[in-house]
């Protein structure tokens, strides 16, 4: 990046973190930051858009096409387990909650609505943004009248607001916009409908779906996800078999947000896709639902092509903890990827079978102490007296942390203790 854009970027964020923490933002500092975004590319306005929500309390994400679909990322974190002795560092974080935008004066709102109509798209939707999440008073009747704009950057724009506001008035003008002649503003529309999470859209977004633009029905299939309503199955099960790998996706997301057992049958033929994303869709959206009629097409892909896929099948056959997926989990743990071996490992922990103990018992000597660790944990969740030697011979253990595990698993089977601690790891989902 040139050295220019940088300074424009370093100036905004500055400009925006001089705000004393206890005050809101005043008119004079928002609009010498959005002077400086208005002259600045689009990459240095997103960044700079990013750190001013950073700094002012709220969180920026790129508001065009956005269909986020947040799918659990695994992250086995065994038990908490110290050695004898040792503390950790304690860290002191410090949260600042700030009063936001609701504590703003007019003026400062006045600065935004100014740009509302401006040529640099990124300084408008940032204000679009800054409004909707406020409730700014008069916001509504503004993005409304964005609607009605002949450009269709606008349009967008104020169908953009409309989502932030999360306004169920906003249904009606955006079931109008879904009919936009043009397909951004007919995506940005979806979104928007689908951020208010009203279940009396579901008609609309169906329609969507048969939109002629991809980007269209892969928003409007992600907005039937927000809506999490068993009503949208049937249009969801169609967009299942769109040609666009994208649709495709956000449809499986969507049905795994649902959660409704319902939907087993209709994702299982996406385990096959020959797009390795729509099979890891498909995948997550079957952990999510935690059907056991998903164990055998979910243990076959523990040999898949991809890696993430694969890690994925793991996963969701740990969320669903049926003992029938011992043996491809068993497999799973000589993966050459070494986090699939840990992911491996904790998922036969889930499931707490005995079966597993001997494939658990060799992943004790495995290269990694992380997937030992693993190993070592899920023998302490099954409990079983046959874990013992092995949990013995892993005091042992080079790794510290593996010892550590062994001797927290021994102390899980030791059935002299009177109480019992269980312990379960936490899966990470980002944002």
């Amino acid at each position: 990046m040139p050295r220019w854009p940088l300074c424009f970027l370093f100036a905004a964020t500055a400009l925006a973190a001089q705000q004393s923490p206890d005050t809101p933002p005043d008119s004079a500092r928002v609009a010498r930051v959005l002077a400086l975004l208005k002259t600045s590319d689009s990459t240095v306005c997103e960044l700079a858009a990013q750190a001013i929500g950073n700094a002012w309390g709220w969180s920026w994400q790129a508001p065009l096409f956005p269909t986020p679909m947040p799918m659990p990322m695994p992250a086995p974190m065994p038990m908490p387990m110290m050695r004898q002795g040792f503390h950790g560092p304690h860290v002191r974080v410090h949260v600042n909650h700030r009063p936001g935008w609701r504590a703003a004066d007019s003026a400062a709102f006045g600065a935004f609505r100014a740009v509302l109509r401006d040529d640099n798209r990124c300084v408008r939707n940032l204000a679009a943004r800054v409004l909707g999440r406020a409730g700014a008073s008069g916001s509504y009747d503004a993005f409304v009248a964005l609607l009605r704009e002949a450009a269709p950057g606008l349009r967008e724009t104020g169908a953009l607001g409309l989502g932030e506001l999360e306004d169920r008035r906003a249904l009606r003008p955006l079931q109008d916009a879904l009919r936009d002649r043009d397909a951004g503003v007919r995506a940005m529309a979806a979104r928007a409908v689908g951020a208010i999470e009203d279940s009396s859209s579901v008609a609309m977004l169906t329609k969507a779906l048969g939109d002629d633009a991809a980007p269209v029905r892969q928003t409007a299939a992600w907005a039937l996800g927000q809506l999490e309503s068993p009503g949208a199955l049937f249009a969801l099960g169609g967009a299942l078999k769109d040609t666009s790998a994208g649709v495709r996706r956000a449809a499986a997301w969507a049905l795994g947000a649902i959660e409704d057992r319902a939907a087993v049958d209709l994702l299982l033929p996406l385990l096959r896709d020959r797009d390795a994303g729509v099979r890891l869709a498909a995948t997550h959206a079957l952990g999510q639902i935690e059907s056991p009629r998903a164990v055998r097409d979910l243990g076959a892909l523990v040999r898949d092509t991809s890696p993430d896929v694969r890690r994925a099948a793991m996963w969701a056959l740990g969320q669903i903890e049926d003992p029938s997926a011992v043996a491809p989990l068993s497999i799973a743990l000589k993966d050459s990827d070494p986090r699939a071996r840990q992911l491996a490992a904790w998922a036969l922990g889930q499931l707490e079978d005995p079966d597993a103990i001997d494939a658990l018992a060799g992943a004790l000597k495995d290269r990694e102490p992380e997937v030992r660790v693993a190993a070592a944990w899920a023998l302490g969740q099954i409990e079983s007296s046959r874990a013992v030697e092995p949990l013995k011979g892993a005091l042992h253990d080079e790794s510290p942390d593996v010892q550590d595990a062994a001797g927290w698993a021994l102390d899980q089977i030791d059935s002299e203790r009177p109480v019992r601690v269980r312990v379960r790891p936490r899966v990470r989902k980002p944002i």
